[in-house]
């Protein structure tokens, strides 16, 4: 042991070769290895002189030993392995493992390094794995894995390659499965080794240990022996960890590779790299793009082509079924899988190795394709998903022709599809749809691309087509359990593309939030999401770099090319239809040019998938575009130096001729022009090429159509053509040759596949010209022979792939606009709609229709999220309609899950559901109802019939669903109604009533409400508690929604409900705390619903609602309001609209109630809703219903009382509403008791208002009167001007009660008054001079325009109809009491303010002479006295003018009247009063004409009774006016001026005379006094009113005389004092005699009888007697100058007087005393 121990010296080195030399040497056999021996041991003496020298030789291949030295040691080792014996060869692989596990060897190794020991070595390693001996066989794989694995060590170019091919020997040829599955191992480590060193370009990277399980996903399973893997597995590991203590001695890079460096530490891996891969990836760039590649990558790249070429190997025709072969090209794909899985970035940004992908991979990918061997197959969709996902924006071009090559053939094929190959192709889609970027990616790069198939398109219907099965009727290959397999696997992908692309957009709108850079922005949304394919988490090809090509980044851009495709194949399809329509259509909408070679180049281009047979109609058509197109097309054809079989064959390659002779006929003329035209030396004319064509044509559907059953021989061929060539033969050999041709080989369209595909697949396949691609490879199931695809076709292929490199397609778009979105869902939503739907409807199984719902709400997401709300609507509906809680009768589990899934919805997606809501809230509503029915709960509607008791207060819950069996509820008919179930729009469940329900259905119900029980209160609640989540814009929707949902519920015919009323009062609860914004756009639908169903006809719904309106407004009015805001006004305007409008008095009254009880409970939180308030209590106050308006005083008067200050502490409009309110109090007409207390209120307002109780705005009243006065006393002014602010609060006050003052209520009339004039005279002093003109103007004279306008109105209406009765005064007129007080008021008024008021005289005069025009003596003696009470008061105070006005106003009051008196006195002229004892004469002669006399008579003696009133009246009115005159006179006459006191005359003048005239009417009087004793009624007093106004107007004359000389000689009074006077005597006489006048005209004196006077003349002279008098004293009382003036115009009249008879003694006294006094002391003279 201790020998051993130093064998080989104490070299490292040594120790690692000593006991291996040793092994040998006792190993070898001596006679057949005595060289081998000899070597041995000397080496083995040497090693003992040798030590590890310090400075190691760059060049040696050993560590620490000098060049030479390391030759000599390792030549042992050499001959061993070259030995080919096993028991030798063993330990010198066990010693060459140990030094390039330990790192003892160093240097580079390659065949172009001349007599290199350590290339020698590998080549017998390589070549010793031969001999085989299973034992070898492992250790030859451990020494060239740890060989590629050490660090110390580069082996270059054709050693790699002959390592690898070795372990591929191994792994072919191996002795057992173990050591096939480790060759596989290795193989796989190494390629992982080589490429992540190629990747960082540097020997020293962290490496992954490959999982041999992954290894064997495809292939190989049965190489397993019991523990083979796990074998494996260690056998790798342990050789991968065994290098990993290496000393830390490396192969520098770059330098030269031989120099080594001393004392570098070694770098931890992570960090290294790390670091590596920054630096490194830039400079593959670099090196990439000039073209000079490191060492390390050039041997990556050579054994990437190298396994590429391996794995395009195909079997030879004589050898078809060769296995090796087959298996060796599958490895070679496995390996190139694991090199694509593990592949980073520099695939991408390494041009050489991003062209070598193009170059092999994708032509062995092709090659390949064509081989039905399932694991071939799976393992190209495995390196296909693997470019797709890493490297797809370098290979668009590709991945676009082997996308429909490789996996939407598979897809589409519903039929006859190979299983295995079909679910590969789902595993792999459901694997590509997971990545949100690569669905996003294909979908911006392909279907947004002109010249690129829809792929994502394709795969979204492929999916649907699989997901819904074979059509009915159609024959198919696979079983049924197999077709529901790809029903589900297509639908889980569809599912996982719908939610990726959720993903996606959730991931851009947060990237989009926090404002990223752009560039940082899809970088990022790759990295944070896609799934890393590579298992040791390198980034998959999403860094798409957006600066490739900014400016078609945008979505913007996207949009257009979008729809120019699809623009563009709306096109296509309408040419497959009406070629002309099509082709009119793309020229119309530029997408073709309209020069005929333009439609030409685009028909021969064909590759937006146009039907050939269609293009050969079109070319065949006659009208001229049509021709020239046709032209266009064949002259854009080069037949030169062409073969006429060829030609023809080349020219129908793009198009079917038609089957019409004559457009055949057409086409070949011109085909015949062209090829002769190109051909000019190949026919003598054009006509015998247009014959042999059309004969080549014949030829063609002759030999190959099947239905001709005689075929053509070449004789008949030849016979056929004689004398075409200008009547000569053309020869024979060349009919013959043609002939041929045309029959062997058929003359085809590139589209005549063998394989019949369907129609759509056709046409989306054109867009790339891929049918011929695929048809080339022909796809036929049973061909298992892998052999190889036709190279011409794969050269067809290549030369599309260079040509499009070359286009705008080879350009890569990365988006981060999620408006791509929207395009997205326009092609998938409907597949993904049907795809859900049908299967939801169909199957039962669990998974199923849980991925279907799953697939409903990532939809849902989408479309909500994008705002497409058409898409969005209909798969909520769908879900909707799939609760099938409509008929919950056939409801089964999956039923249940649509509920919780429209549930998540309403959760996830509430912010974007808009007008969805709805659907989901309907759901929930009708949950509930049959909760509530299975809990054997009674229905809102027998709560809402019977009594109006609150519905929430639900019984309780009784024992489950055996309560629906026990208590009989079968024969419940909301039950029945349920389990019979109704359509999903019906609004209510189950309208129908017809119809029996089986007990069968009745279990069945019951036992789907045991299934409803997974759904509980808390799912459902749990909707409208996260309503508090939702954002503004969703509330406001969701609330709509409700409301919707609520009213129908509640309108329900048969079963009204009020689960959503209930859960609106929560939801406003829940969102009462949102800003105000926001809750007043929720409000605004809130208030519109509650009016809604408040004037419900429905009396227990519309109280049910009242009731939980004011729950909210109790919990609203809990919170606190600043000034000047609306939100609680807003908040109870329903109650107001509702209080409005209700027809039902108990409504009415609730909201009475609840607003009473709500404000004084809040008192003081109610702020801007006072306004509301009172606006009930309005409405209230004018209720028809005596019980409302007593209650909602109570109210009032207790907030008056006790709450004013609240009123309108913040809001001081508030007050204006308040004495709104009691102003309809005071109009109630059930309670006097209520009016007068309002009034009352209304005064204590007022006092409230002066005494400053309101809060001061700035709104200053003025109610534009015209009335302006000059500021005569400007301290007065600047006094009041502070009040302007509170004018608004006064006017409607006053003007409230001004208006009362019309009530029709006597008691209300004179309360309003006083306390209206008590409120202005107590509180006038706090107006201003301006504001006292507005209130005068607006509130008081209306007061009094009434009384006068309406006075003469009825003046007028009666002089048009003096029949009509004396009129009643209505409510608006006033009795005489009421005008008194109001009179005396306004007197009171003025003469209080007359500072102020002054300039209002001329109007409160107006007012007063108003009640003097009056034809009634009431309101005439109040007008007096108050005209006299206020010239009284103010006598002193009146200016000249002022006077003048008051006594105008007098004079038109007094003369006014008198026209329309005298036109009244007039129809009396027409009228015969009859005599008492005429009255009945005549009855019998008028009553043949139907009309008695006495009926006439009854109406003439009305007319008069109407006239004797209405003289009484004015008589009386006139006597009043001479009564206030000369009373002012006497009071005031120091005041009065000249001018004044000649209106006073005018007037005295005027009144006397129209006395007079009066008096006159003689014939007049009699009438008069003639009905009067007919009716018994006293006679009016016209002698009376004579006398009066003379007597005054003589006093007054009398007066001015004595005492006022002055003016009365200014004015010459005394002559008119003797004109009165005379006119006296004259009246007087005129009464005693008829005749006096006559007489006085005589000449001669006549004689007559002096008859004694009849009694009523006495009567009449006593009465008259006074006057006559005093008119006598007057004039006796004449001083002598003046009397003797004027005897001359009187005496006669005094001689008269001594003629006539008088009634009394005084007369004679008076007269004897002027004789005596007076006329006698002038006679005397």
């Amino acid at each position: 042991m201790s020998a051993s121990q130093t064998l080989g010296g104490p070299s490292r080195c040594g120790r690692v070769l000593g006991p291996s030399l040793d092994k040998i040497i006792k190993n070898a056999a001596w006679r057949k290895h005595s060289h081998l021996v000899s070597s041995c041991k000397s080496t083995l003496d040497k090693l003992e002189t040798l030590s590890d020298s310090a400075l190691s030789d760059p060049t040696s291949p050993l560590l620490g030993l000098s060049s030479s030295d390391a030759e000599f040691i390792l030549n042992p080792i050499l001959l061993a392995l070259d030995s080919n014996y096993a028991k030798v060869a063993e330990p010198a692989l066990e010693c060459t493992f140990k030094l390039f596990s330990l790192g003892l060897i160093l240097g580079e190794i390659d065949s172009n390094i001349s007599n290199s020991i350590l290339y020698k070595i590998v080549e017998s390693v390589c070549k010793v794995g031969g001999i085989g001996e299973e034992s070898v066989e492992l250790a030859v794989l451990r020494v060239l894995l740890s060989a590629v694995r050490c660090p110390c060590v580069l082996i270059r170019g054709d050693c790699l390659l002959h390592v690898v091919r070795t372990c591929y020997n191994v792994y072919l040829g191996g002795l057992n499965g173990t050591n096939q599955i480790c060759a596989k191992s290795v193989l796989a480590q190494i390629m992982l080794i080589v490429f992540t060193r190629a990747e960082e370009d540097s020997i020293d990277v962290s490496l992954k240990t490959v999982s041999v399980n992954e290894l064997l996903e495809f292939t190989d399973k049965n190489l397993n022996e019991g523990s083979s893997i796990y074998y494996c597995q260690n056998f790798v590991s342990e050789i991968m960890s065994a290098s990993e203590g290496v000393p830390d001695l490396k192969l520098s890079q770059p330098g030269p590779v031989q120099e080594l460096q001393n004392g570098e530490s070694r770098v931890s891996k992570g960090e290294e790299k790390e670091e590596v891969g920054e630096e490194e990836t830039k400079e593959g760039v670099e090196s990439g793009s000039s073209g000079i590649s490191s060492k390390i990558r050039e041997d990556g790249f050579l054994v990437f082509k190298n396994l590429c070429k391996l794995s395009m190997k195909f079997s030879s025709q004589e050898n078809p079924d060769d296995q090796i072969l087959l298996r060796g090209k599958t490895v070679s794909l496995e390996l190139l899988k694991v090199i694509m899985d593990n592949g980073g970035s520099v695939w991408r940004s390494n041009e050489r190795f991003l062209n070598a992908i193009k170059q092999y991979l994708c032509l062995s990918l092709l090659k390949n394709s064509a081989l039905s061997v399932m694991s071939i197959f799976q393992l190209q969709c495995s390196i296909f998903t693997s470019l797709l996902t890493k490297f797809r924006s370098g290979l668009k071009a590709e991945i676009g022709i082997f996308f429909p090559m490789l996996i939407l053939r598979v897809l589409e094929n519903v039929l006859q599809p190979s299983f295995l190959q079909k679910m590969t192709v789902l595993n792999l889609l459901e694997k590509i749809a997971g990545d949100s970027q690569v669905i996003i990616d294909i979908f911006v790069n392909y279907d947004c691309d002109v010249d690129s198939p829809n792929i994502f398109e394709r795969i979204v219907n492929g999916l649907l087509k699989t997901a819904l099965g074979p059509p009915p009727g159609s024959t198919t290959t696979l079983s049924a359990v197999q077709d529901i397999t790809f029903r589900h696997e297509s639908v889980k992908c569809l599912v996982g593309i719908i939610k990726s692309m959720g993903a996606w957009m959730d991931q851009q709108l947060k990237i989009g939030d926090s404002d990223l850079p752009k560039s940082f922005e899809s970088d990022t949304s790759a990295e944070s999401h896609s799934t890393p394919t590579a298992e040791d988490g390198t980034v998959p090809d999403c860094e798409l770099h957006p600066e490739m090509n900014p400016e078609l980044s945008d979505a913007a851009t996207l949009e257009q090319r979008r729809a120019y495709k699809i623009e563009l194949q709306k096109g296509v399809s309408l040419f497959n239809r009406k070629p002309s329509k099509g082709i009119e259509f793309l020229i119309n909408t530029k997408k073709v040019g309209d020069a005929p070679e333009e439609v030409a180049s685009f028909l021969k281009n064909n590759t937006t998938g146009l039907n050939e047979t269609m293009i050969g109609d079109y070319l065949g058509e006659r009208e001229e575009f049509s021709l020239r197109v046709m032209h266009a097309y064949v002259d854009s054809f080069n037949f030169k130096s062409m073969d006429f079989g060829a030609a023809i064959r080349f020219f129908l390659r793009g198009f079917r001729l038609p089957g019409e002779a004559q457009k055949i006929d057409r086409i070949m003329e011109k085909f015949a022009e062209r090829y002769c035209k190109c051909n000019p030396n190949s026919f003598t004319s054009a006509d015998t090429a247009y014959v042999l064509a059309y004969s080549v044509i014949l030829l063609n559907t002759d030999a190959h159509n099947s239905m001709v059953k005689d075929k053509m021989t070449k004789s008949d061929f030849i016979r056929n053509n004689r004398g075409i060539d200008d009547g000569k033969d053309l020869p024979e050999e060349y009919l013959g040759a043609l002939y041929d041709q045309i029959v062997k080989n058929e003359i085809k369209m590139n589209a005549d596949s063998s394989v019949p595909q369907s129609k759509q697949a056709n046409s989306l396949n054109k867009l790339l010209g891929l049918d011929g691609i695929l048809n080339l490879v022909s796809w036929k199931q049973t061909e298992e022979k892998p052999l190889g695809a036709n190279g011409l076709h794969i050269r067809h292929i290549q030369e599309q792939f260079k040509a499009k490199s070359g286009k705008s397609e080879s350009v890569y778009h990365a988006v981060t606009d999620v408006a791509i979105l929207r395009f997205m869902v326009e092609v998938c939503w409907g597949p993904m709609l049907a795809a859900f739907s049908v299967t939801l409807d169909q199957s039962d199984d669990r998974l199923a229709t849980t991925q279907c719902l799953q697939g409903f709400r990532h939809a849902v997401h989408v479309t909500a999220v994008m705002g497409m709300q058409t898409q969005r609507d209909a798969f909520v509906t769908s879900v909707a309609k799939f609760t099938f809680l409509h008929c919950a009768a056939d409801m089964k589990q999956k039923n249940v899950d649509a509920v919780k899934a429209i549930i998540s919805i309403a959760i996830e997606d509430g912010n974007h559901l808009q007008e969805a809501w709805e659907h989901i809230l309907t759901c929930l509503s009708r949950i509930e109802h049959l909760q509530l029915l299975g809990e054997g709960a009674p229905t809102d509607a027998s709560f809402l019939s019977v009594s109006n008791t609150e519905t929430d207060e639900k019984t309780p819950k009784s024992a489950g669903l055996q309560s629906l069996k026990k208590k009989g509820t079968l024969q419940n008919p909301a039950v029945m109604a349920v389990v019979r179930g109704g359509s999903y729009d019906s609004t209510t469940v189950g309208v129908n009533n017809s119809g029996l329900v089986t007990p069968d259905q009745i279990n069945n119900f019951i036992s789907n409400l045991n299934l409803l029980d997974q759904i509980g209160n808390f799912e459902l609640n749990h909707v409208f508690a996260h309503s508090q989540r939702l954002n503004s814009e969703a509330i406001v929707a969701f609330v709509k929604a409700l409301c919707k949902v609520a009213i129908s519920e509640l309108q329900s015919p048969t079963d009204p409900r009020v689960f959503s009323l209930t859960k609106l009062v929560e939801i406003a609860h829940y969102n009462m705390n949102r800003i105000r914004l926001v809750w007043s756009r929720m409000w605004n639908v809130l208030s519109d619903f509650f009016v809604s169903v408040g004037l419900s006809e429905n009396l227990s719904v519309a109280i049910f609602v009242m009731d939980s309106l004011r729950q909210l407004a109790m919990k609203f009015l809990e919170r606190e309001e600043l000034a000047n805001y609306n939100f609680q006004n807003e908040f109870l305007r329903p109650f107001v609209i509702v209080m409005e409008k209700s027809n039902t008095a108990e409504i009415r009254e609730l909201i009475v109630r609840c607003i009473s009880q709500m404000v004084l409970s809040r008192v003081s939180n109610v702020k801007s809703g006072w306004k509301s308030v009172f606006m009930v209590f309005t409405a209230a106050a004018a209720d028809e219903r005596k019980n409302i308006v007593l209650l909602a005083f109570e109210t009032m008067e207790k907030i008056v009382r006790e709450y004013f200050p609240h009123i309108t502490e913040t809001e001081t409009t508030t007050f204006t509403d308040c004495v709104r309110c009691l102003i309809t109090f005071t109009n109630s007409r059930f309670n006097s008791d209520v009016s007068l207390n309002a009034i009352a209120f209304l005064r204590f307002c007022a006092v409230k208002l002066a005494e400053g109780g309101l809060v001061c705005t700035d709104k200053s009243w003025d109610d534009g009167s015209s009335v302006s006065i000059a500021n005569k006393d400007d301290s007065d002014v600047q006094s009041f001007t502070d009040i302007d602010d509170h004018g608004s609060y006064w006017v409607p006050l006053l003007t409230g009660l001004s208006k009362l003052t019309s009530d029709s209520r006597l008691a209300i009339r004179k309360s309003s008054l006083e306390v209206l004039f008590n409120i202005l005279k107590d509180h006038g002093h706090l107006f201003s001079r301006t504001f006292w003109i507005g209130v005068f103007s607006s509130v008081v004279l209306p007061i009094f325009n009434g009384v006068c306008e309406k006075r003469d109105m009825h003046i007028k209406d009666e002089q048009v109809s003096p029949t009509s009765k004396s009129p009643h005064p209505d409510g608006s007129m006033w009795d005489t009491e009421t005008s008194a007080v109001a009179a005396q008021c306004l007197v009171d008024l003025v003469i209080s303010f007359y500072n102020v008021l002054r300039p209002q005289l001329s109007n409160v005069v107006s007012i007063l002479t108003g009640y003097l025009r009056s034809s009634v003596q009431g309101p005439a003696s109040t007008g007096v006295a108050a005209m006299f009470r206020l010239t009284g008061e103010l006598g002193s105070r009146l200016s000249e003018d002022e006077w003048r006005e008051i006594f105008l106003a007098l004079k038109e009051a007094a003369t006014s009247t008198l026209p329309g008196f005298m036109k009244l006195l007039r129809t009396m002229d027409d009228i015969k009063v009859p005599d008492n004892s005429e009255s009945y004469t005549n009855t019998e002669t008028c009553s043949d004409h139907g009309l008695t006399n006495e009926d006439l008579e009854d109406d003439n003696l009305q007319t008069v009774a109407y006239v004797v009133s209405r003289m009484k009246s004015h008589i009386a009115v006139q006597l009043l006016i001479i009564q206030v005159i000369s009373d002012m006179y006497k009071t005031h006459v120091q005041f009065l001026s000249a001018a004044n006191i000649n209106i006073i005359v005018e007037i005295f003048s005027s009144v006397a005379s129209h006395a007079q005239q009066l008096n006159s009417e003689t014939i007049l009087q009699k009438k008069i006094q003639k009905a009067c004793s007919i009716l018994e009624l006293s006679d009016p007093p016209m002698v009376h009113f004579e006398n009066e106004a003379y007597q005054n107007f003589l006093n007054f004359l009398q007066d001015l005389v004595k005492n006022n000389p002055s003016v009365s000689e200014g004015m010459n009074l005394e002559s008119l004092l003797v004109a009165v006077c005379e006119k006296i005597l004259q009246i007087y006489l005129n009464c005693t005699d008829y005749h006096y006048v006559q007489q006085k005209s005589a000449d001669m004196p006549v004689t007559h009888w002096i008859l004694p006077l009849g009694s009523a003349k006495r009567e009449e002279l006593a009465a008259r007697t006074p006057l006559l008098v005093s008119a006598l004293k007057v004039l006796s009382g004449l001083e002598g100058d003046s009397f003797r003036k004027y005897t001359s115009s009187f005496f006669h009249l005094l001689v008269d007087l001594v003629r006539s008879e008088h009634s009394s003694g005084e007369v004679q006294l008076v007269l004897s005393n002027i004789f005596s006094s007076c006329i006698g002391p002038i006679i005397m003279q």
